[in-house]
């Protein structure tokens, strides 16, 4: 084994060919358009479903498709690299990828728009893995917080700017083209990463030996139960709710199903001669810390950009358009905030930064549990502003610390596995706080009638007075007046119920997330002793 080859990720990088910003910018391309493709589709689901005649239950499996698609390639990208070499991956997903966008656009059907869309899924699973992987070859030992900074703004934003690009295009032109939109950017990042990317000799080598070996030994049982357990677990995640979870026998069948997968993948990745997926890295206490934490930060961010669009439209009274523009400046002070905590990440405590974030975080969302029908599009972007900041604070140290420790050979296993627990969890905090903020409502709803009885005055008087005002404004009759007034009471009720169930989820994902801050322990990282070996090693 060369050197180079058993140096660590973040010790080792590669002499790049060309200028190591435009490499970032070429991979770049790919992994933005597939994090956007993850959300703008939501915005458009009512015009997609009326043009191609699906149910409300049905039309949500363009969305499903295209993350179970993401999620079962992801952590096979290291595997497909070692065959095919990771540019050529790259190449490869990013043309499937843009093939997919170009069908979905001109899609008739519900079945096809589905099956393109799980092309476009295939496509985007491969894409963040490698380009993490590129990078962290990329960049140099000191910048290595600047290139996971490139990074996460490509993950963090393309899902925060999905909605509001969505709803500006749908708004303004045909649905078909939140998907056409990719074509011109996919066709430029196509020609640089084709022109400026570089496979490192090392990586290639290093490749081209773990391939034969996999030829020998191919792994076909491990791939097989890794994708039935992702893919069930995946739909149990985003129709579980839907379907009232374990009420439903399929929903049930599929958990039982994703869970023998998943164990029996774990068992046979531990005992192959060659496994597909290298979950043995596991093993390092810094790795697992940082991608779990990454996975739980995933969840709340998930959770956030679907629980305060759902308050502001549903209970505001604000547009698709309206809630994705009060998300914007948190898009923007990520955008400003996230270069410059990859600036002084070599300078200060990982720890320390990730501890800021979760705190940051947390308060934001423990703020957003006071929002009331009266708060103004101000007070909620001074709180998300503040997430903003908290995720930047994240991200960049969370995916740069967690494989400080890889072998640089093996960043394509490290990079898949840290991108699907990240998925994974960005789809379980959906799945739990969508779960919470129903049966929250359910709860509160079930409180507040309680009070609302014939016996007390001030229902009684607040009844009269609705039944007065229908009386005058809409000249009805006493019955008519008195039944409009009772429906009225009930939305108000309802109404009431909801916001104290958005109060109390933003409550408990900001006490949640503060239960990873025991997890800081494990990330210590030697920045200078095998980095600097291995640095010098190079020279």
């Amino acid at each position: 084994m060369s050197v180079a080859a058993a140096l660590p990720g973040a010790a080792a990088p590669a002499r790049p060919r060309t200028n190591k910003w435009l490499v970032t910018v070429a991979v770049s391309f790919g992994t933005l358009m597939g994090a956007i493709d993850t959300s703008i589709v939501n915005v458009a689901l009512p015009q997609i479903r009326g043009a191609v005649g699906a149910t409300v239950q049905e039309i949500t499996w363009i969305t499903t498709g295209f993350v179970i698609a993401t999620v079962v390639v992801m952590p096979l990208t290291a595997f497909l690299g070692r065959f095919f070499g990771q540019k050529r991956v790259y190449l490869a997903s990013l043309v499937l990828f843009l093939v997919g966008s170009a069908l979905c656009g001109t899609a008739g059907s519900l079945g096809t728009l589905v099956f393109y869309r799980a092309l476009q899924g295939f496509g985007a699973g491969a894409l963040q893995p490698t380009e993490q992987a590129i990078l962290r070859q990329t960049f140099p030992p000191k910048e290595q917080g600047m290139a996971m900074a490139v990074f996460a703004m490509a993950v963090m934003v393309g899902p925060a700017i999905g909605p509001t690009l969505g709803g500006w295009i749908v708004d303004n032109y045909h649905w078909s083209w939140i998907f056409f939109i990719n074509l011109p950017i996919g066709i430029l990042g196509l020609f640089m990463v084709w022109r400026f990317v570089e496979e490192p000799d090392d990586i290639r080598a290093a490749n081209r030996a773990a391939a034969a070996e996999q030829r020998k030994y191919l792994d076909w049982q491990g791939i097989a139960l890794l994708s039935v357990g992702l893919a069930c677990l995946q739909y149990v995640l985003e129709e579980g709710q839907r379907d009232d979870w374990f009420q439903s026998r399929t929903i049930a069948a599929c958990a039982a199903v994703a869970a023998l997968g998943l164990l029996g993948f774990v068992w046979r990745e531990l005992t192959a001669r060659a496994p597909a997926v290298n979950v043995r890295l596991f093993k390092d206490p810094v790795f697992s810390s940082g991608t779990l934490i990454g996975a739980v930060m995933f969840a709340m961010l998930m959770a956030s950009m679907f629980l305060l669009p759902v308050f502001m439209q549903e209970l505001l009274g604000f547009t698709a358009t309206q809630s994705g523009l009060v998300l914007v400046p948190r898009v923007g002070v990520m955008m400003l905030a996230t270069p410059l905590v990859g600036r002084i990440y070599n300078r200060v405590s990982p720890r320390l930064l990730v501890g800021i974030g979760v705190v940051l975080v947390s308060w934001g969302s423990v703020n957003l549990s006071h929002v009331t029908l009266q708060s103004s599009s101000a007070e909620i972007v001074r709180q998300i502003l503040v997430q903003g900041v908290g995720f930047s604070f994240l991200f960049v140290p969370l995916t740069t610390t967690a494989l400080s420790n890889v072998e640089r050979t093996k960043l394509t296993d490290a990079t898949g596995l840290n991108s699907l627990l990240r998925q994974i969890g960005g789809s379980m905090g959906l799945a739990v706080f969508a779960t919470l903020l129903s049966r929250y409502q359910t709860h509160a709803r079930h409180a507040l009638a309680a009070h609302v009885t014939a016996e007390n005055p001030q229902v009684v008087e607040r009844l009269g007075q609705l039944q007065a005002g229908l009386a005058a404004r809409g000249g009805l009759d006493p019955v008519s007046a008195k039944a409009g007034a009772l429906a009225a009471l009930n939305g108000q009720v309802t109404q009431q119920a909801a916001v104290l169930a958005f109060e109390k989820t933003f409550l408990v994902t900001g006490l949640v997330f503060l239960c990873v801050l025991p997890l800081l322990l494990f990330l210590k990282v030697n920045r200078h002793g095998a980095a600097g070996a291995a640095h010098a090693a190079l020279e």
